[in-house]
């Protein structure tokens, strides 16, 4: 398999994450795949932002959770771009999705619009939470499942088999060769994550992962170079 480079949130070295200016400029790009993070609104839209509240990335403050779509919409989330949806970003780039959830109630209405618009081969499903990457599972049956982990050790590969995942994202301060061995044995992908310096390209390169989760595009050109 060729080595995959994944546009976090987009392209948020370099564009506001998780906007459809981000997601647009990653696909113009030609990453392979882009990364995105969903919620659920107050009135059940599912959005497309990473943190549960707005503070850190809009002009706004409080949780999603306590506000509408149209409330989330009147927000600036970076260079004028609003909160964007789920299927707004569907429809605005061809390349295949990651979609990361945070719990089962957003697992169940992103299955609702897999099944509805036929997204099985497009869209993988991301959590670090066990939970939602089984719910989804049991919702979508062929779903691409990955479970995501910052701070782990090899029981993560046992977690991920557990679930029925069939790739691990991995922080790469953290991952060593033993991780990665087992994984292995275990015949999961790993994507390692977040690579944004040469040094970071080298040691997933050595590390013989299946690809990198970026903030910056021009990995998608010095990856192919990498030894």
């Amino acid at each position: 398999m060729n080595f995959l480079t994944i546009g976090h949130r987009g392209v948020m070295g370099v564009e506001p994450e998780n906007t459809l200016r981000s997601f647009v400029a990653a696909d113009r790009a030609g990453l392979d795949v882009i990364e995105l993070d969903l919620h659920l609104s107050k009135d059940g839209a599912l959005v497309v932002m990473h943190d549960a509240d707005v503070d850190r990335t809009t002009d706004g403050t409080g949780p999603i959770a306590d506000k509408t779509l149209a409330e989330l919409r009147a927000l600036d989330a970076g260079r004028g771009e609003r909160v964007p949806t789920f299927e707004e970003v569907l429809d605005a780039v061809r390349a295949p999705l990651q979609a990361e959830i945070k719990d089962t109630a957003a697992a169940r209405a992103l299955a609702e619009v897999m099944h509805r618009r036929d997204l099985v081969g497009r869209v993988e499903v991301l959590s670090f939470h066990d939970e939602a990457v089984a719910e989804i599972a049991r919702l979508v049956p062929g779903v691409r499942t990955a479970l995501v982990a910052s701070r782990y050790g090899t029981d993560v590969v046992d977690r991920a088999v557990a679930v029925g995942a069939t790739t691990l994202v991995l922080n790469i301060r953290r991952l060593t060769l033993e991780v990665v061995e087992k994984a292995r044995k275990a015949n999961l992908r790993i994507i390692g994550w977040v690579v944004n310096t040469q040094d970071h390209l080298r040691l997933v390169r050595a590390l013989q992962l299946d690809g990198a989760t970026t903030d910056y595009p021009d990995i998608k050109r010095t990856g192919r170079f990498t030894a």
